[in-house]
This record gives structure tokens, C-alpha cells and sequence, in this order.
């Protein structure tokens, strides 16, 4: 049999979907965005499609394409990270410089968030951010808790629910993505005592999410780039011990968030951000491998495609990896318009294959593919992942 293949959740959308989504009005809190029965119904033919549009790529473990998903209108940080704006109560839109936000405090070695956007990598490269696409998403207003935090996203998750079910086949499984506790904490706080009781106050308000994608019978995805991303918003660079225990701040509120739910329905998807740049200030995998484990999971997802990262599958190698643990390494990345070969792809996956077997990896691409490539080049990358599945 090949080997089990899936997708790190953004996919394109269509045309149709992205301007419907630009036609939206919005509440009165200015970041959520109405729902109406033509773009519900656009949404869920869209699902039905993309879903038919992986199997046709030889994806077996499918995804919405986070279709369900939008951008807010006054916060473009991407639809992975602004739906949960839309769908946690007591968030305020506030005044802020993106590129120097204040610094979110917290306790461990005094480690601290500086700033979301101006982070080390773009301070070396100045010149080449200032050219990037990503230069422009310069928000003036963001949101910040200002109360309790609460879910209020009861019906957009139900209908992302029912979009995914409604496409699959019988027997078929499927995944939805919800952001992780830590992710979406890297708000700013005014109504928190502290960095970490603002993150666990999140880890209750998302639990709900959680719980509702797993008991639809579906496999929960948390992203969570801040696990790895996070070291390069931080000035000066930490210690590493530092970083960890800064870490595990966020893996705790991960646990705490799944306590109970099934593991081996819950996996965790790591990457060090999708933006196109150097990425000279990632951290090291093998240096938060071993906090990245302690989350109550059965799966782990990663980048293990781009030129950055791709040499470092002798972490897994080298560390104790749990023997109920599935690996979901990616194969194919978002980072470059070269369509892999699937036999390098059969190659990658192979590496996997021999730490673990090849029953415990499911190839995937490194990180959300959608607004990242064209559209073309993506659908020719996942055909790519599958073709390389048959290989290995």
C-alpha cells in the first residue's frame, strides 16, 4: 500500500470564494465578518470540490482547504490566525504599530515577545523584506483582549463540520484546523494578570472548538507556528534553556486544551511561518524537539521540504520519538515554484519510513499551501506528494 498522504490544511481558493469573502460586511466590532446563505452555500460547494480535487492528487487524509476560514478586514495576519478573532469573545480592536508592538511579558528568564512583524530575520534583511509581498500587510489596528475570553464560534464551526462530512465518502476521514492556544495568544493583553493566564485563558475558550471537530468524528489539527516562530520575535535572542521554558508555557496550555479527547485524534502542526524570506533566525529543531513532545498527541506535523529545514530529519533520528507517535512530515513546500520530483519525494519519505516505519508517516507539504504559490503550481505539488507516496 502507499503511504498515507494529507495536507497541512490552506489550499486555494477560488476565485469566486475569495471575492465573496472581499464582499462581506462586517459587525460592529469591525473584524467580524456577517454570514449569509449565498456565501454559506458558495463555501460548502467550494469544500465538496477541493476535497474531490485531493483525492484526485492521491491525498487520502483530506482537508477543507480551511475554506471555511476568512480574513478580517482591519487585521490581515491571514485566515489560518483571524478566524479566531471572529469566533472568541472579549477581543477589542485596538491602535497599534505592528512593526513595535509592546512587549508581551513572561516570566521564564525573563523572555519576551518584542514585536510580531520586526523580527530578527527582517532586521538582517531589511532590503529584502521591504520588496516582499509580506512588507504590506501593515495593519493599524489589531485586536487585544480587553475582557474574559469566551466561544462564541458555535456556528462556524458547525458548518465547517458539516461542509468536510457532507464531502466525504463513507469510511473516508478527514481533518479541520483550529489554531493552538499559544498562536493565538500573540495578541496584545490588557485585561490578564500575565502572558501565561492570558494563553490558558485561551486554551478554555478554543477547547470548545477542539471538542467539537473530534466528537464530529473528525481529526483536530492545531497549528501552532508560535512553538518555533516565536524565537525569532524575540530581541535580544534567547537562551535556548530560556526559549524551552518560555515553550512550555505553550505546550502545557496545548495539554490543558485536549485533556481528555482522544490522542490519536488530535495532531499538531509546527512550522517556523509560511512567509517567503532567509528564515537565518530559525531556531533549530533539535533544540525544541524535546518540549515539542511533551504535547498529549498523536500525530506531529512539520517542515521537512524547504532548504532550510529539510536537513534536520536526523533529529527524529536522534531523540526517543514515543512509539504511538505519527510522524507528518512535509515533503512538498510552500517555500519555492519548483514542483518537486516525486521520486526526491519517495526519497524524503523514506528517510521517515525507516526512524518510525512506514505505517506511522503521512507525507504532507511543509505548511499551508494556499496564497502562498499560484494555484497551479500547488495542485501540481500535491500530485507530486501523491505520485511520491506510490513510489516510497
Amino acid at each position: 500500500m502507499p503511504v498515507a498522504t494529507t495536507t497541512s490544511g490552506s489550499l486555494p481558493r477560488t476565485q469566486a470564494l475569495i471575492d465573496a469573502n472581499r464582499a462581506r460586511a462586517f459587525e460592529d466590532d469591525g473584524f467580524t465578518l456577517r454570514r449569509s446563505p449565498e456565501v454559506d452555500a458558495l463555501t460548502a460547494q467550494a469544500v465538496a470540490d477541493v476535497v474531490e480535487r485531493q483525492r484526485d492528487a492521491g491525498i487520502t487524509l483530506v482537508g477543507d482547504g480551511e475554506f471555511g476560514k476568512a480574513m478580517t478586514g482591519a487585521v490581515d495576519y491571514g485566515a489560518w490566525w483571524g478566524y479566531s478573532f471572529q469566533r472568541v469573545a472579549g477581543l477589542s480592536l485596538t491602535e497599534v504599530n505592528a512593526f513595535n508592538e509592546p512587549p508581551v511579558e513572561s516570566s521564564p528568564g525573563n523572555v519576551r515577545l518584542t514585536s510580531f512583524l520586526n523580527r530578527r530575520d527582517r532586521q538582517l534583511f531589511p532590503a529584502v523584506y521591504a520588496e516582499a509581498v509580506e512588507a504590506g500587510r501593515t495593519a493599524t489596528a489589531f485586536p487585544t483582549t480587553t475582557g474574559p475570553l469566551s466561544y462564541r464560534g458555535q456556528d462556524a464551526v458547525a458548518s465547517d463540520i458539516r461542509n468536510l462530512t457532507a464531502a466525504l465518502r463513507p469510511g473516508e476521514q478527514g481533518f479541520l484546523t483550529a489554531i493552538a492556544p499559544g498562536s493565538a495568544a500573540r495578541v496584545r493583553n490588557e485585561h490578564y494578570a500575565s502572558d501565561e493566564e492570558h494563553i490558558f485563558a485561551w486554551a478554555d475558550a478554543l477547547r470548545e472548538e477542539y471538542a467539537a471537530i473530534v466528537e464530529a468524528g473528525l481529526i483536530l489539527q492545531l497549528d501552532d507556528p508560535s512553538l518555533a516562530e516565536n524565537f525569532d520575535q524575540i530581541t535580544p535572542e534567547p537562551s535556548i534553556a530560556d526559549y524551552q521554558a518560555f515553550t512550555r508555557i505553550r505546550i502545557d496550555a496545548i495539554n490543558h486544551a485536549i485533556a481528555g479527547l482522544p490522542k490519536e485524534r488530535v495532531r499538531l502542526h509546527l512550522c517556523w511561518g509560511s512567509w517567503h524570506g532567509p528564515h537565518t533566525t530559525d531556531i533549530e529543531l533539535k533544540d525544541i524537539l524535546p518540549v515539542v513532545l511533551q504535547a498529549n498527541v498523536g500525530a506531529i506535523s512539520f517542515e521537512a521540504g524547504n532548504v532550510r529545514h529539510e536537513h534536520e530529519f536526523g533529529a527524529w533520528a536522534e531523540t526517543s520519538v514515543p512509539d504511538d507517535l505519527v510522524l507528518v512530515p512535509g515533503v512538498v513546500s510552500h517555500a519555492t515554484n519548483v514542483v518537486e520530483h516525486p521520486e526526491l519525494v519517495a526519497q524524503r519519505i523514506r528517510r521517515f519510513a525507516d526512524i518510525v516505519g512506514p505505517d506511522r508517516v503521512i507525507a504532507s507539504t511543509d505548511c499551508g499551501l494556499g496564497g502562498r504559490i499560484h494555484p497551479d503550481i500547488a495542485w501540481a505539488k500535491l500530485a507530486s506528494l501523491g505520485e511520491g507516496a506510490r513510489r516510497a
